[in-house]
């Protein structure tokens, strides 16, 4: 019995590596074709524009032509799909009566479930997004002087957005989100992982659909280059983050008195640190 409750750390370590691999793709789908390589995501080559035209004026014949092209429509209309699919599945899935169904199926693999499910939609977005290449740019900074500092400030912001997404992921307990937590509890008897949490806790988790608001819209929206199908893919994104942000007074006060108490256990670790050191010196600090 317990052999066969530890082979469902299989389809769970196997989902964990394939998220990992899905979030390795999302960085190069967002962040390197957008940023490092200064082109819009997806798109082979900057698009050419006339000199002397605005691209980011909307009265320019050329943005009139590019809304009327059915080959730009096409794949908008694709993109557009594509993005719906990931909200539907992120958002059904999330919901009480779906993921009461789906406990009832999948028992202590429901958060794996998920997660596989929503890496699956995203991959499916990534494969098959449609970039627009011949289309014309809300803004493109492929001028001097703003070619080298644009994107060397987009690049900072991306990285520093994408330290802080992993940093807070590790601190809302990664293997937990990821549902290896769930079937490591289950396989040792321990229970749920979320029982042991406090109601605040769990109220701010209903709440806090997305704790990585601020980072994402600076990495869909700080880019050197913004294409029409980059655009649409911000503009989307963006709406989906803020209609699924419903944090309140409360779950701010308890985040406060969260990350006020973390802050006095390092401050008297630190202090501890510090008068062992000046009375014992480190190796004995070390013995302790």
């Amino acid at each position: 019995m317990a052999a066969l409750q530890f082979l469902l750390m299989i389809p769970a370590l196997g989902n964990f590596l394939f998220t990992f691999g899905t979030g390795v793709e999302l960085i190069r789908f967002i962040s390197f074709r957008a940023v490092f390589l200064q082109l819009p995501a997806g798109a082979a080559s900057p698009p050419s524009h006339g000199t002397g035209v605005n691209p980011g004026d909307t009265s320019n014949p050329q943005w009139k032509m590019a809304l009327r092209d059915p080959k730009i429509l096409h794949s908008l209309t694709v993109d557009v799909g594509l993005i719906v699919l990931f909200v539907l599945q992120h958002s059904l899935m999330a919901s009480d009566r779906v993921k009461h169904w789906t406990c009832n199926c999948f028992g202590v693999l429901q958060r794996t479930v998920y997660v596989f499910c929503t890496d699956l939609s995203l991959q499916l977005l990534m494969r098959y997004w449609q970039p627009v290449q011949d289309g014309p740019m809300l803004w493109n900074t492929n001028t001097e002087p703003w070619i080298t500092w644009v994107p060397l400030i987009c690049f900072v912001l991306h990285f520093i957005s994408w330290l802080i997404i992993f940093s807070i992921i590790l601190i809302f307990d990664y293997a937990e989100l990821m549902g290896v937590k769930q079937v490591y509890y289950y396989c040792l008897g321990m229970g749920d992982p979320l029982a042991v949490k406090s109601s605040r806790a769990l109220r701010l988790y209903s709440h806090l659909r997305h704790p990585l608001y601020v980072e994402f819209l600076l990495i869909l929206w700080a880019v050197p280059c913004l294409s029409l199908d980059r655009l649409l893919l911000a503009s989307l994104f963006t709406i989906y983050l803020t209609c699924a942000h419903s944090l309140d007074e409360q779950d701010y006060l308890y985040l406060r008195a969260q990350l006020d108490k973390k802050f006095q256990i390092f401050s008297r670790e630190e202090a501890a640190y510090g008068r062992l050191l000046a009375q014992n010196g480190p190796s004995d600090y070390k013995d302790n």
